[in-house]
């Protein structure tokens, strides 16, 4: 069941990609661009701890993936922000 819901996850991680990849090409909005990338990372996050031992020590890295998808997610944001409004 685990395994299940995992696959899940990471298969509404990929569609959330897809469409702030669509909102990219649309707008060609950084932010987009960059959520899409995160949502990216957080699949492929995903499809590796599927893979791994409940137990394995290499499970730590994992979480740092997810930390740098999580700051790619901050710096859109930091970045939008900064921005000035005509760009």
């Amino acid at each position: 069941m685990n395994q299940f819901l995992s696959g899940a996850v990471m298969m509404g991680f990929l569609v959330g990609g897809l469409f702030f990849l669509k909102f990219y090409r649309q707008t060609r909005d950084r932010l987009f661009a960059l959520f899409a990338l995160a949502f990216w990372i957080l699949a492929v996050n995903r499809i590796g701890l599927a893979f791994t031992e409940d137990l394995d020590e290499l499970r730590t890295w994992f979480y740092v993936v997810r930390l740098v998808a999580f700051l790619v997610i901050l710096a859109a944001i930091i970045d939008k922000n900064r921005r000035p409004r005509g760009s």
